[in-house]
């Protein structure tokens, strides 16, 4: 089985990356709750978060904590929410969304739609920040 995601990390869907390294990839939602909503994913494939090896599970987060960080530096916001739901794509994955507001990370709000332009200046933005840290 080879997800959505795992095709995103090999380069075979395009993606606005943001971030990645040899075991761990970060690139911007598609369909966005705030502009520079992330997600990141380890490039093992396994569905289930808790399912993750301690050590993958234990890497994603501290990979997550430093594109949060990224993120807070790139786009102006009080912090970086944080949700693992899981549920839309068989593949463990963490939500970094940039937050002004508790409410501002609600799933069933209507999405962002942002021009090709804007979500490559996101990323572009996002990625500087982390090369920096």
């Amino acid at each position: 089985m080879s997800t959505v995601f795992s095709k995103i990390a090999a380069g075979e869907i395009p993606s606005y990356k943001v971030a990645e390294n040899d075991e761990f990839y970060a690139f911007l939602d598609i369909a966005p709750m705030a502009e520079g909503h992330v997600l990141v994913i380890p490039k093992k494939e396994v569905d289930y978060i808790f399912d993750l090896d301690d050590k993958t599970y234990s890497g994603l987060f501290m990979f997550a904590k430093k594109v949060a960080a990224a993120i807070k530096n790139a786009i102006e916001c009080k912090r970086v929410g944080v949700a693992v739901l899981g549920m839309e794509v068989p593949h463990a994955h963490i939500h970094l969304v940039p937050l002004q507001k508790e409410s501002d990370m609600d799933f069933r709000a209507p999405k962002l739609e942002l021009p090709d332009e804007r979500f490559r200046e996101i990323a572009e933005s996002i990625a500087e920040q982390y090369s920096k840290l």
